[in-house]
Order: C-alpha cells, then sequence, then structure tokens
C-alpha cells in the first residue's frame, strides 16, 4: 500500500515537469528509425551552438526503443554540453535535461535517482520563486520544447511556432530564439504569403555565421521573385564550410527550381555520400529525375518519341526507385507516395498508382496544405489518366473543405474553374457546373459573379422541372 502511494505522488510529481516526456511527443513505431537518423544527422552534421536540446530528443527517442542506457548516456552528453556552452546559466539551462533523467529512471524502476532529480530542480524553482514546485516558466524552456515539437513531425510545426514566439516576446534579440522561429515559420509559409522572409532575415543578422539558416533565406527570397539577392546568399552558404550537408541539400532544391538539374544533382550526391540514409535527400533526388522528365515532355510539345521516349522511361524509373527508397527509410513520407504515384500513371501503370494514392488518402494526421495538396493530385490523376472527371470534381471539393490557405488550396481552385468551364462549353451537367462556378466565386470573396452563376443553375432547375 505505501509502495502504491509513494508511486501515485511520485507520478504526480513527474507530470508538471516541462520536457520531453510531457510534451505530448508521440511517435509512432514506424516513424522512430527515420527520426532517430534525423537527430544523429544533426548531430554529425549541423554546425550550431544550439545543440544541447537534440541530445535530448535523442534520449527519449533512445526510451522509445526501449534503449535505456543509450538515452542515460545521451543525457550525459546533454549535461556536458551545458557545462561547456552555458556555464553562466547551467542550472536554468538543465531543467528538461533533469526532467529527462526523472522520467527515464522512473520508467528504470529507481524511485531513489528520480527523487534526486526531482529534488534539483525544486531547489530551481525556489532559487527562481517560480509558484510551481517542479515547473519553472522561462523563455529557454519554451525554447527547447519548441526545437522538440519542429524536429517530431508537420502535426507539431504550429505549437513549435508558439514557443518560439513566446521565447522572443521575453528576448527579441535572443539568436536561438530567433533561428527556432524563423525555422518555424519557413516550415509554415505553405501559401507563398512570405510571412518567414523578415523572421528569416532578422536569424541571419543575429546569426551571420550560420550558413544554413543564409540556404533557408535564398528559398525564400527565390520564392518571392528576388532571383539575384537569393543567388547571392546561396553562394555565400555555399562558400562557407559549416553545415555543408544541409547547405547542400536546400541549395539543390534552390538550382532545382531553377532548372539546373545537373546541379542539384551534383549538390544531392555530395550529400548523400555523408548521409546515405536521409529520406529527404532520396525524395529530392527523385524530384530532380521528375524534373527532368517534365523538361523533355515541355521540349516536345508533351509528346515525347523515340529517344526523348526511352529518356522519359529510363528517367522515371529512376525516379521510381528513389521514392521507393524514401519511403522504405520514411513509410509516413506523404509527398513521396503521391510523387511515386504520378511516376508509376506517367509509365501506364495505373494500378500501382492507385495503390499508392490509397495509401496516402487512408493516412492520418496530415497537415491541412499536404491533404489539400493530395485531393489536388488524386484529382488530377482522376481527371487527366482515368478519364474520370466526376470522381476528380469530387476530390477537388475534398480539398476545399479543408480551410487552410494555402498554395495548394489556390491550384485547386483553379483546377475545378478549368473543369466546370470545360464541362460547360461541351454541355456536360450545366446545372452542376454553373453551381461550381458560383462556389468558386463565393470561395474567392466574388459575391456578384456567384450570385449570377447561382441565378442562371436556378433558372436552368425551373426550365428542366417546370412544374416547380
Amino acid at each position: 500500500m505505501g509502495e502504491n502511494a509513494d508511486d501515485r505522488q511520485v507520478q504526480e510529481s513527474l507530470v508538471q515537469l516541462r520536457c520531453h516526456f510531457t510534451w505530448g511527443l508521440v511517435v509512432e513505431d514506424s516513424e522512430i528509425p527515420d527520426l532517430e537518423s534525423r537527430v544523429l544527422e544533426e548531430i554529425e552534421f549541423l554546425d550550431t551552438k544550439f545543440n544541447v536540446g537534440i541530445h535530448n530528443l535523442l534520449a527519449y527517442v533512445k526510451h522509445l526503443q526501449g534503449q535505456d542506457e543509450e538515452a542515460l548516456q545521451s543525457l550525459r552528453d546533454a549535461e556536458d554540453l551545458t557545462q561547456r556552452q552555458h556555464a553562466d546559466k547551467s542550472d536554468m539551462r538543465s531543467l528538461v535535461t533533469w526532467g529527462n533523467y526523472a522520467w527515464l529512471y522512473y520508467h528504470m524502476g529507481k524511485l531513489e535517482k528520480v527523487q534526486i532529480y526531482l529534488d534539483k530542480v525544486e531547489n530551481i524553482c525556489q532559487k527562481f520563486a517560480s509558484p510551481f514546485r517542479y515547473r519553472v516558466e522561462c523563455p529557454q524552456m519554451d525554447c527547447e520544447e519548441g526545437w522538440a515539437l519542429l524536429k517530431c513531425g508537420g502535426q507539431y510545426q504550429k505549437q513549435a511556432k508558439v514557443c518560439f514566439e513566446k521565447a522572443l516576446q521575453a528576448e527579441p534579440e535572443n539568436p536561438e530564439f530567433s533561428t527556432g522561429f524563423a525555422i518555424a515559420t519557413y516550415r509554415q509559409d505553405f501559401d507563398k504569403s512570405f510571412i518567414s522572409l523578415e523572421p528569416l532575415r532578422h536569424a541571419v543578422r543575429l546569426n551571420p555565421g550560420d550558413a544554413y539558416i543564409k540556404v533557408l533565406l535564398a528559398l525564400k527570397l527565390q520564392d518571392a521573385g528576388k532571383q539575384v539577392e537569393a543567388e547571392e546568399y546561396i553562394l555565400k552558404a555555399l562558400h562557407n564550410t559549416s553545415s555543408q550537408v544541409y547547405v547542400f541539400r536546400y541549395a539543390s532544391k534552390f538550382y532545382r527550381r531553377n532548372g539546373c538539374v545537373d546541379k542539384a544533382l551534383e549538390l544531392l550526391e555530395r550529400a548523400l555520400q555523408a548521409t546515405p540514409s536521409s529520406a529527404y535527400l532520396h525524395y529530392q533526388v527523385g524530384l530532380c529525375y521528375r524534373a527532368q522528365v517534365l523538361q523533355i515532355k515541355n521540349s516536345t510539345n508533351m509528346q515525347p518519341r523515340g529517344q526523348d521516349r526511352e529518356k522519359v522511361d529510363k528517367l522515371v524509373q529512376l525516379a521510381i526507385a528513389e521514392f521507393q527508397k524514401t519511403l522504405v527509410l520514411r513509410p509516413t513520407f506523404e509527398m513521396a507516395y503521391v510523387t511515386l504515384a504520378e511516376m508509376y500513371a506517367e509509365i501506364g501503370q495505373f494500378r500501382m498508382a492507385e495503390d499508392n494514392f490509397q495509401k496516402v488518402l487512408v493516412m492520418e494526421n496530415i497537415a491541412d496544405h499536404l491533404q489539400q495538396e493530395i485531393h489536388l493530385r488524386y484529382g488530377r490523376f482522376l481527371q487527366f489518366h482515368q478519364k474520370s472527371e466526376d470522381k476528380a470534381i469530387t476530390h477537388y471539393l475534398k480539398g476545399l473543405k479543408v480551410k487552410e490557405i494555402s498554395f495548394a488550396r489556390r491550384h485547386v481552385l483553379k483546377a475545378l474553374e478549368q473543369l466546370a468551364k470545360k464541362r460547360l462549353n461541351r454541355n456536360v451537367r450545366v446545372v452542376e457546373s454553373l453551381s461550381l462556378l458560383g462556389l468558386i466565386h463565393k470561395l474567392r470573396g466574388e459575391v456578384n459573379e456567384a450570385l449570377l452563376c447561382y441565378e442562371k443553375a436556378l433558372r436552368l432547375t425551373g426550365e428542366l422541372n417546370p412544374m416547380f
């Protein structure tokens, strides 16, 4: 009875701690190997002064795999870094690590050691006059929670941004908080509204030696059409020897989008030499082959023949192989299923295309903007490859039901508008097509145009059903 009461009391204390065990980080079993791979890559290849948190996250990942002794070693590494990098604030900077120690020892059944770390946290709470026994509200804690959320998947990106915002309210010029906020905002900037442009500029100003942030700023400048300035930052990042693997990853994306696919592939190959198990890199290589397919198709008026057709087929097979590698390494990589499906459709393997679309359509916890993108591209597959306009409309409408304002949503609206107008011109389901156009105008805020479409549809309904 006494032991149960002690255990319950310890549990009540543990849940008050701010650490990886209390931040609600849900990682599916199938996602753990890829998460561990990305964490280890960051430890080895990302040159940053802000890497205490990544060792804490590695400890949590090791625990999820049942490797508690290895997890303890990661926490020791985090402690050593804290002493080296934050000696003046080591107590406050150690709180997350101590919280993780307490939870880890609890899972190992070592309650005496749990109490040692609870006492350490309690002493700091008293020192800083916290109203809580085992919890301190401070920007460093918000920042570390933000880094953990940022690393654990798209479903946590909004929460991560909020954490960094909260930290910046306390210290607006803090280089680490600024970097975290810029990266979180960049990952949320999926409607191309350029909300991340200024945060990235600010982070570069505060972290002039950080090549990784420079290359992210370059990509956002490229989105904004500021090509000359973007290229300046890319070249600065490439000439810097720090974080080269990460710079190569994102610089390759810059060159691919500029049409310099060979340069992009060269950079990706260099990055793969260092991190051959990176799902992201294999995905980017696949996108490069896909880009080369599109280049050939565009140069042949979308009808490649002879040698061009052979080149397309070869490139498609190369792309398929890369997307398959991606999904072995990260089975939950949503857009890899979509691009793999599109490559199968390109060579007429429609059953394989359908199978891959179905795999992603039944996945859960997909970010809103990605749901829109998936329904858009599946709709296009149904419309142009399966010749099923009705099913395509169904998926375009599903994309629009997701309210997130994004670049993909604008494309869904455009695809639906083009299909509705095409059907009107062919006198196919005229009332339905007019209603769809009315909906499109309504969603764009074009009220008068929407009303005109709805009125036409109602008049036609009356003519078709005179008894009404």
